[in-house]
């Protein structure tokens, strides 16, 4: 593993968080997996050999419980759900290098020699501990058996994670008020020897770890909480019969705890593509070993990782600390390399609301594709709306929206209009060379690619190729090649010869978010290769010179299809709040309903428009006969101005004044319940949180 840019020279490997087997796939799933390929696709084209792989994860009490209450074994449970994954991926362009489970024989054989190297390093220790049990089942309660509150919080919590409240991880023992999911009765604690992996050992190269981690601020912002405290030794093994067994005869009733074996699984389907396609091709052990080498311990030496290569991880914020405190110090115990970066999605709501799955409240995969809708529809809405950690909102008004005004208006639009007026004018590509000014815009184009690569910016990945066609609208618009015909052929031939060759270089751009679409753009223009294996530098080189009429390649999405499709989503939510009996709650890992973020973004100049300042109330006075109103008196600095705000009942009116607030003060004056308001009081949400300043900007500072 490197910190060199970018791309390196060594063998690169990008995961995506497992897929739990049991289960149907939403979108919320399908934001991670589409990043994770966008991601993948984009460093091959920057020229990075790249792996990417992945599993379902079939162990765990998850599967055990559902497979139980379904009356089949587990296996046989979790691979009916493996199998549809395996189809459902694809269905949406997600293409993995190679796709395993955590079940097969090798990752079953890499687990095992994990504990075993971490045994023989003296990692591992017995320690007896609390553990729920149902005396009327008569059996031990890990995991997901047992429900309580979480010690740290007091949310709701499972037993291995407080999914509700602070996401953090629980060891068993840690939830209170233990209740069994299998009788509903009250648990009890009773003492149990179980296998620790001693984190404390890896306290210090933790510490380091994080400081040299690359990827989303939340990965390497969250896990300090945990390195930097006391940290907790990892309890490795469970009281089940699904799972694979600790090694050796010393622990014949424990299985290996689900988080053990899980990610050990990015090692194991990477290890499996490797075999498939030969080691010259590409070695896995070039990317997971320590300068190919095993070189176990709690040290970390910066020549070892020198020859290794690059692993990414695409996961859900949920599951961070596993992937920043857990996965390294097994990795270093083991003797294999360290994540080089690891990128945590933000969640996906709902029409503004929490994902609830409990409430059928969610856009299912399978619902998604029954709909009619392209692939590449969804993956291009759901990773260029928002960074890639921020949460964002699913809708079909909002995706409806966004596929008609840029991928039908404006992509496609130009693409074909430039296509169909270079065939229908000239048989294909004019013959000539092209502009030095749009020679230099896709270069720019390309720049901001590899530094969207560079930087992990799935974003700026995935819409540089829009942004390109929007350039090319501005072009042929601006120079109206349909009049140049007649009165300037050689200028026609010219701006012609720049759309077929903008039009390329957006092929070539978009193929990492959209590969279908890409793929029928280049054929259009009669390219030959495979798209997916084009260059950046293939950008600019000439398209051919002749080629048929084209297609277009986007469709309207109709309003009539967008009102069925909210209507159904409404009544199967209705439905299933009845059928449970539950007002509006979350699921687990959602986010808290808030107003979905705007996808129209204001220019800079637009923002400096805004005369926003800091003020400070002077005198807070309620009007009489109004619920909500308060006038209040606020210092700019340079003058005192009155302002009328909806605070009466959420704030002490006796406390505010001497407080600093933020102001837009080129409001347009207006008046309400007769009094004049001269500005705005910026506050947020519900509870008119009223913004104020972090240090002691005087009254008329102006916020940039």
């Amino acid at each position: 593993m490197s910190h060199e840019r970018l791309p390196t020279d060594r063998p690169a490997v990008v995961t995506v968080g497992l897929p739990y087997a049991n289960g149907d796939l939403h979108v919320g799933h399908l934001r991670g997996y589409v990043g994770g390929d966008l991601y993948a696709r984009a460093l091959r084209r920057v020229g990075q050999q790249t792996a990417f792989v992945c599993g379902s994860d079939m162990h765990g009490t998850p599967v055990a419980v559902n497979a139980a209450e379904q009356g089949v074994d587990p296996e046989t449970f979790a691979l009916e759900w493996h199998e549809q994954y395996s189809e459902r991926f694809p269905a949406f362009n997600v293409e993995f290098d190679n796709y395993g489970h955590t079940h097969d024989e090798t990752n079953t054989e890499l687990t095992q020699a994990f504990v075993s190297t971490w045994i023989d390093g003296d990692h591992i220790l017995e320690r007896e501990i609390e553990v729920a049990y149902d005396p009327e089942a008569d059996r031990w309660l890990p995991d997901r058996y047992v429900e309580g509150t979480c010690p740290y919080c007091g949310e709701p919590a499972r037993g291995d994670e407080c999914d509700e409240g602070c996401q953090r991880h629980l060891e068993p023992g840690e939830i209170e008020d233990p209740t069994s999911t299998l009788t509903s009765n009250e648990a009890e604690y009773r003492t149990r020897e179980h296998k620790f992996l001693r984190l404390s050992d890896f306290q210090a190269y933790l510490q380091e770890f994080i400081d040299r981690l690359d990827g989303t601020e939340n990965a390497s912002n969250q896990p300090r909480e945990w390195i930097e405290g006391e940290l907790q030794d990892l309890c490795i093994t469970r009281d089940m019969d699904w799972g694979i067994d600790y090694p050796g005869s010393a622990a014949d009733d424990l299985v290996l705890y689900v988080w053990v074996d899980a990610p050990i699984e990015y090692v194991a389907s990477t290890k499996q593509y490797s075999e498939r396609v030969g080691a010259e091709t590409y070695d896995w052990e070039a990317v997971w070993k320590v300068g190919n080498e095993t070189r176990p311990g709690t040290e970390w030496n910066k020549e070892w990782f020198e020859d290794s290569g690059e692993i990414i991880h695409v996961i859900g914020r949920d599951i961070i600390q596993h992937h920043t405190v857990f996965w390294p110090a097994m990795l270093r115990g083991a003797g294999y390399n360290e994540p080089r970066a690891v990128l945590a999605t933000g969640f996906v709501g709902i029409d503004g609301k929490s994902l609830s799955t409990s409430r059928n409240r969610a856009i299912w995969a399978k619902e998604y594709l029954d709909a009619g809708f392209h692939p590449d529809l969804f993956r291009y809405y759901i990773t260029t709306g928002s960074g890639l950690e921020r949460d964002v909102d699913f809708s079909w008004d909002r995706f409806a929206q966004r596929v008609n005004s840029e991928l039908v208006g404006s992509l496609g639009n130009f693409c074909y209009r430039a296509l169909l007026f270079a065939h229908r004018n000239y048989g294909g590509t004019p013959d000539t060379a092209v502009s030095e000014a749009v020679s230099e815009r896709i270069e720019t184009a390309l720049d901001t690619f590899e530094d969207g690569v560079a930087a992990y910016d799935i974003r700026t990945i995935g819409n540089v190729g829009i942004e390109l066609a929007d350039f090319g609208n501005e072009y042929i618009q601006r120079h109206e090649p349909w009049n140049l015909i007649d009165e300037d052929p050689e200028k026609a031939a010219q701006v012609i010869r720049d759309c077929v060759q903008l039009t390329k270089a957006c092929a070539v751009l978009v193929q990492p978010v959209m590969p279908a679409k890409a793929t029928r753009l280049w054929e259009q223009f009669e390219e030959t290769g495979d798209p997916g294996e084009a260059t950046l530098e293939d950008a600019l080189t000439p398209p051919p010179s002749q080629f048929g009429e084209p297609a277009e390649l986007f469709s309207q999405v109709e309003d009539d299809h967008i009102a069925d499709l909210n209507e159904t989503l409404r009544q199967r939510v209705a439905e299933a709040s009845e059928d449970d009996g539950s007002t509006e709650t979350g699921d687990e890992a959602t986010p808290a309903d808030i107003e979905p973020l705007e996808d129209d973004r204001i220019s800079f100049e637009q923002f400096r428009d805004l005369d926003v300042r800091v003020g400070e109330i002077v005198t807070a006075e309620p009007i009489e006969d109004a619920d909500e109103l308060v006038v209040l008196e606020v210092d700019l600095g340079v003058e005192t101005r009155q302002v009328v705000a909806g605070i009466k009942q959420r704030h002490d009116l006796g406390t505010l004044p001497g407080t600093r607030v933020i102001v837009l003060a080129n409001m347009e004056t207006a008046e309400l319940f007769g009094y004049e308001s001269d500005g705005m009081v910026l506050a947020a949400g519900a509870e008119a949180d009223l913004l104020t300043t972090h240090g002691d900007a005087p009254p008329g500072t102006q916020v940039r």
